[in-house]
């Protein structure tokens, strides 16, 4: 239906990220007249570069620790959790012809490892429920009158319709078209913002010369732990034998931050890689309280006292070798001469002429390698946006806004995000799958009253 100010329909989709693509076919699914607006010249772009371009759609995770990977948020998503949860998910996917595997840390890919498979279900799926797409369309302000929704304001023309459904993104990977929009036309409806920052963020340090010196290093099974204070000031013993962070039981007690285990990597700018990229979040708000510091446990599967040992064994059995020729026994190339310079040893000492002081600044170095945060890179640069439409206006069981009827969110542009894994795609999927079923029975009640 036409009109001489613009074009009608039922529900309007603003974003065609993994969010709007759900909330778009869905809704349309139940009978609703859908038009989706995308401000890129193409839909999924974020899909297409998740799970480094496999597309991580979900996790095995059981629902408890699922919702615990979201933090204290993660509670807001059990309604759309209760409706499509990751079995809905990966039975849509199948019935399109995606076949998906789980792989370490439960992480769910398709099959194929491609995500342009992903995206071809979910062009399918609207192609096949007649949502109409605009590409190149970029919204600039929603339409009310009397606190409900007539419709949206685009470049060059106004499109009208019952319900609007806000699925902009957060402001992490602006080539995708994630430019924070939709935190201003919220903003601008009253909703409040909760400031957004970058999550799953490379560290900035302050020893940048240090972490230059090993740009490229990648480290397995090392322990990051991050504490709030001066690296000089923390004292290494407080360093964790466990795990704190999202989704753990335990919580850690101050100075500590938060701890994780795994995989880590070293930047001409500071810290990146997993674990870095876990802890990152909290990072960012401790560093609004004061210094933030990092120690890099790198044998934590030794005790100092074992490290010693094994130190003086290898030093009595090579006592003709230079220092740097034994260190190369326990870490990569790139990274020993940066290592002894910091113990402050000559590198072209014999093993036999290390005395006890100096083998103890040795382990101390192994056990506690430290940096100091400056701060983190660009929100833009971040895989994932915290902060958001705040979910207090935000009805869960319908991901209707409070303020506004016929106005309806999904995705990353509320205040809820995880960790890698596979969370926040299925926090999307949910979301846009819950708030385009709403969204539509919403348009049927509202015609029943006309």
């Amino acid at each position: 239906m036409n009109n001489k100010e613009g074009i009608y329909s039922d529900v309007i989709v603003v974003g065609g990220g993994a969010a709007g693509l759900m909330a778009a076919g869905h809704a349309a699914e139940m009978g609703a007249r859908v038009l989706l607006l995308e401000k890129t010249d193409g839909c999924g772009k974020k899909i297409l570069v998740s799970g480094k371009t496999r597309c991580n759609l979900t996790n095995s995770a059981d629902l408890k620790n699922f919702i615990s990977m979201y933090g204290d948020n993660g509670r807001f998503l059990f309604s759309a959790f209760h409706l499509f949860f990751r079995p809905e998910l990966l039975d849509f996917l199948n019935s399109h012809g995606l076949a998906t595997k789980v792989e370490r840390g439960g992480r769910i890919f398709p099959v194929s490892d491609n995500a342009h498979d992903v995206l071809s279900v979910f062009k399918n799926y609207l192609s096949a429920n007649n949502v109409q797409i605009k590409l190149n369309t970029k919204v600039t302000g929603i339409i009310i009158k009397n606190s409900a929704i007539c419709g949206v304001k685009t470049q060059d023309r106004e499109y009208h319709g019952t319900a609007i459904i806000l699925a902009t993104g957060g402001a992490t990977w602006p080539s995708t078209g994630s430019t924070g929009d939709g935190y201003k036309m919220s903003s601008e409806l009253g909703h409040n913002i909760v400031k957004p920052k970058p999550a799953l963020v490379p560290l900035i340090v302050h020893e940048q010369k240090l972490a230059k010196s090993m740009q490229g290093v990648s480290l397995r099974n090392v322990r990051a732990t991050a504490f709030q204070g001066e690296a000089a000031s923390v004292d290494s013993d407080l360093t964790p034998d466990c795990v704190y962070g999202r989704g753990e039981k335990k919580q850690p007690r101050f100075p500590v931050i938060e701890s994780r285990f795994g995989e880590m990597l070293f930047t001409h700018f500071g810290l990146g890689g997993p674990i870095i990229l876990l802890i990152s979040l909290s990072v960012v708000e401790a560093l609004e309280k004061g210094p933030v510091s990092i120690l890099i446990d790198l044998k934590p599967a030794l005790t100092r006292e074992q490290l010693h040992k094994r130190l003086q064994k290898d030093m009595e059995k090579f006592s003709k070798r230079k220092i740097n020729v034994i260190i190369k026994e326990y870490l990569p190339a790139k990274m020993i001469e940066p290592f002894i310079d910091l113990t402050g040893i000559d590198k072209d000492k014999l093993a036999h002429q290390i005395n006890a002081v100096e083998r103890g600044k040795i382990v101390e170095l192994f056990k506690a390698l430290r940096f100091n945060i400056k701060s983190t890179l660009s929100l833009e640069k971040a895989i994932v946006t915290a902060g958001g439409v705040s979910l207090k206006e935000i009805n869960q069981r319908t991901m209707s806004s409070r303020l506004i009827d016929g106005l309806y969110f999904c995705g990353e542009v509320m205040d809820i995000d995880a960790d890698t894994g596979g969370y926040n795609l299925q926090a999307a999927f949910s979301t846009g799958y819950l708030a385009g079923e709403k969204a539509a029975e919403y348009v049927k009640l509202s015609s029943a009253y006309k």
